[in-house]
This record gives structure tokens, C-alpha cells and sequence, in this order.
């Protein structure tokens, strides 16, 4: 079943400035939200802006909710659920679009600072499933939260302004690698060698002490000293005053490393974007998109934004947490009278596309897929009926029944849609929180946006086939 090439529908038709515009919005989303609790705060922003009240505010005011009233919840600044009501009753089932917005990376230490011959470092913890050689050389940027002892917090990023500092993971040269290439790929960088050169200046001892105790570990006091005023700079900018850091303080702080700089166009035609995090903020953008469309909807639309689904969906902010189901309950609340059994009801008649990416079908690499069951970068959404690792371990398998709905919905909006899977069979495999959402008895399928280098610093997709998945979204929202 060959799949046409989405941009044929828009090369001699004006909906081609829909598309790219639609990618200018997202590359400075994606420039400018790096970390889950940044896209947190982006899109509740974004909700409020299109009349969405927070769910506690609700509550607060006893208002009950009717049928287009937009309303919010938040979960520890890194995850946030976006309902539209619908006229249907929400016992009979809500459409769901579910995404994450965690991405791989490198987390600090809680203790990560130190010196080594005349340099200093911060030492990392890989976050997610990486290719660690793939990090090292290149320009890396801090985004992070410090929680004070005083109870307050301030947000900080380092290295995405022009006048910023960067900082970089080293790597050994080639004229002495000849141990070092010897070793397989998984081995080449080891993850306790993530360590990131942040400064080389001693502390000026202006006494003169010879002391070695005095002398000892000059960088990191003179790093130190700098991260300090780095902080009570922020901290002026929120106007929470002057705040002594310490070195302590890294104990209760959550800092990010990042690739440095901005999303950009990629291909002499413009066609494609290179980019930080499009796993999975390719479908969470288009998701918010879609949900803040809907206005007066058949049945109840939701627009779910997790956490940790890079680390198996587990904790507090993942999809794995009591918060969805906690949060539609105080939505049913609002909507009625609650009960245990209207909430099972109106999880099990629900519909959802667990909208993750796929891998694309990449040409130099053509061995570890199977072409025919592949997703192209250009063909538009990409449908998973399953995903999982080679015998479908860990994998929802979305029934044929609803993958006939599916079909229907996309088909009657003139969507470009494919079918795929990841990779060969024996090659590999992932998973996403399709299964999670299966354990509620509800019907879920994987859809996503194709994405060249997924897990790499940087990621290509295809900006036709972000365009086709918006309009999957709102089409699903809409009709399911």
C-alpha cells in the first residue's frame, strides 16, 4: 500500500503558507522549551491566554462546568491536562491526546562540582536512552530550578543567549585513540565520562597563602563564586532579593544540560527541522494546538502532557501516577455528582492517540528497517498500531476495530496518514504510554510524527508531516 508524498496536496495550493507558518511557530517553541517543566509552563500560559481556568479555580469559586468551559490542572510543574468540556456526558467517554514532553539528556548530580588538574567540572547523570558519544564536543546550555531553604524557587538558563557561555563535554584526540576506537560503540564514552568543563581561572588568593589547604581546589572556589553571582542575578530578575548560594545548594536543585541554540530550517528548500527535544514535543505542540481549537465538542476533548515517559513512565509526574485519573475525577465533580463507577465508566468509553513519534526510514541506514512497514519523513502522520520490542513486549495493540475508526476519521478530513512500526523485528524496539492508558479498558493507538536521529542531540522531522499531525489531532478531537 504505497503512501503519497503529503507535500503533493500543497505545492500548487495556498494552504503551503499554513504549513510553514505553522512550523515557525513551533521551532520557537521548541527553541525556547527545552525542559518538561519550561513546556509546563509554556503551555498552561497558552491556556490561560484561550480562556482556561485552573481546575482548583474552579473548585475555589464552585463553579460547575458546562459544556465548552475550558479548564486546566498542573502537576508539580512538569506535567499539565488541558479538558475542553463536551455536550455529551462525560461518563460516555472523552477524546484523548496524549504526548510527553521529557526528551533525553544530561541531569546534574546532586553533588556535581569538582576540580582536576587545573580544571573544573559538573559532573552528569544520562537521562533517557542515548548515544552517549553522540554528546561530547559540542555546545551544551544549563536550564534548571533551585528550590531554596527559604521555601522559594528560581528558574535559570545559561548558554542559549549570544553573550552566554557555553560549555562542552571533552574528547580525546585522534592521534591517541588508537585504545579508544577499539571499543564498541556503547563503550567509546562512558557515562561517568559526561563530566562538563565549566572553567579553568583559580581563585585569586590575594594573602598569599601557600597553604595547601588554601591553594587546594582554586577553579571550583572561583567557579563557585561565579555560579553565586550568576544566581542572584536571576534572583533579581524575580524580585526574590539577594539569596546566599552554596555549594549545597545543588542538593535540592534539578538542572538540565542541553544542547545550545535555536531550532532551525534544514534542506536548501526549507523542508525539514533540525532541532533539540522534537521526541516528543512534535506532537505535544500540535496536541495543545488542536485541544485549544475545540470549542463547543461533542464529547469531552483532553490534551494530556506527561513527564518521564523516557524513563519508563514512572513517578510523580509520569503517566504511570494516580494525576489524570485524580484530575478527571475533580472533573466529573465539577460536572456532577461523583462516583467510582462514573469515573470508571468515563475512562473505559474513552478514545486516545498516544501521539509519539516514530522512527523514519533513513536510507543510509536502510538495514535495521523493513521497508514496507516503515514511516517516511514527508508522508505525513504515522500511524503505530503497535509498538514494543521484537515479540510486541510491552506494547498496547490497538484493536482492528478502532483502527477502522481511525482510518474513517483521518481519510474523511483528507489527512495524509501511513502505518508503521519501529524498525525490523529482532532489531530493537520501544515503547510509549499507549499501554498505559490500554490498563484503563479504553481504545488507544500510536500516531506520531516520523523523526530522523530520534534520541540525538539533534532531531529531523519533516514540517508537512507536523502539519498533517495537527490537523490529525483536531480531526480526532473533533469526530472520535
Amino acid at each position: 500500500m504505497e503512501r503519497n508524498y503529503a507535500w503533493k496536496k500543497y505545492q500548487d495550493n495556498k494552504d503551503m503558507k499554513k504549513v510553514m507558518d505553522f512550523a515557525e511557530g513551533y521551532k520557537s517553541f521548541l527553541s525556547e522549551c527545552k525542559t518538561e517543566r519550561e513546556c509546563c509552563k509554556f503551555f498552561e500560559k497558552k491556556a490561560r491566554d484561550n480562556g482556561f481556568i485552573s481546575i482548583e479555580e474552579a473548585i475555589d469559586k464552585g463553579k460547575k462546568l458546562k459544556a465548552g468551559d475550558r479548564v486546566y490542572a498542573t502537576n508539580m510543574g512538569k506535567e499539565i491536562a488541558l479538558f475542553v468540556i463536551g455536550k455529551e456526558d462525560i461518563a460516555d467517554g472523552m477524546n484523548i491526546l496524549g504526548a510527553h514532553i521529557d526528551s533525553p539528556r544530561l541531569d546534574l548530580k546532586q553533588n556535581p562540582l569538582y576540580e582536576d588538574t587545573g580544571m573544573a567540572y559538573l559532573d552528569t547523570h544520562y537521562y533517557g536512552g542515548i548515544k552517549k558519544y553522540q554528546w561530547v564536543t559540542m555546545p551544551l546550555a544549563l536550564h534548571g530550578t533551585i528550590a531554596k531553604t527559604d521555601g522559594t524557587s528560581i528558574d535559570f538558563v545559561i548558554g542559549e543567549d549570544e553573550e552566554d557561555p557555553v560549555f562542552c563535554i571533552t574528547d580525546l584526540l585522534p592521534h591517541l585513540s588508537a585504545d579508544q576506537l577499539t571499543k564498541e560503540a556503547k563503550k567509546v564514552i562512558e557515562g561517568e565520562d559526561l563530566n562538563i568543563l565549566v572553567g579553568s581561572i583559580p581563585q585569586d588568593n590575594n594573602d598569599n597563602d601557600k597553604d595547601a589547604k588554601a591553594t587546594k581546589d582554586t577553579v571550583k572556589k572561583n567557579i563557585l563564586k561565579i555560579i553565586i553571582d550568576y544566581m542572584n542575578s536571576f534572583d533579581k530578575k524575580t524580585g526574590n532579593g539577594k539569596y546566599e548560594y552554596k555549594e549545597e545548594d545543588f542538593m535540592s536543585c534539578e538542572v538540565e544540560v542541553v544542547p545550545a541554540g535555536k531550532a532551525r530550517d534544514m534542506g536548501f528548500d526549507r523542508s525539514l527541522i533540525l532541532g533539540y527535544g522534537h521526541d516528543d514535543r512534535v506532537c505535544s505542540y500540535p496536541t495543545v494546538e488542536a485541544v485549544l481549537r475545540a470549542k463547543k465538542p461533542r464529547r469531552t476533548v483532553c490534551g494530556l502532557l506527561v513527564d518521564k515517559e523516557e524513563i519508563g513512565s514512572v513517578g510523580a509526574t509520569g503517566m504511570s501516577s494516580r494525576f489524570f485519573e485524580n484530575v478527571v475525577a475533580e472533573l466529573i465533580n465539577l460536572t456532577g455528582d461523583y462516583s467510582d463507577l462514573y469515573l470508571r465508566r468515563a475512562l473505559s468509553n474513552s478514545y486516545a492517540i498516544s501521539s509519539d513519534v516514530s522512527g523514519g526510514y533513513d536510507s543510509i541506514y536502510s538495514s535495521a528497517f523493513e521497508k514496507n512497514n516503515s514511516a517516511y519523513l514527508g508522508k505525513g502522520f504515522a500511524v503505530n498500531k503497535y509498538t514494543g520490542a521484537r515479540g510486541k513486549s510491552g506494547s498496547n495493540d490497538a484493536s482492528a476495530e478502532y483502527m477502522g475508526k481511525i482510518r474513517g476519521i483521518f481519510e474523511g478530513n483528507d489527512i495524509y496518514f501511513q502505518t508503521a512500526e519501529l524498525g525490523k523485528v529482532d532489531q530493537g524496539g520501544g515503547g510509549t504510554i499507549a499501554y498505559i492508558f490500554g490498563n484503563y479498558n479504553m481504545n488507544v493507538i500510536d500516531g506520531g510524527v516520523a523523526v530522523l536521529s530520534m534520541h540525538a542531540p539533534f532531531e529531523v522531522i519533516s514540517k508537512v508531516d507536523l502539519y498533517e499531525a495537527y490537523k490529525a489531532y483536531v480531526a480526532f478531537a473533533q469526530e472520535a
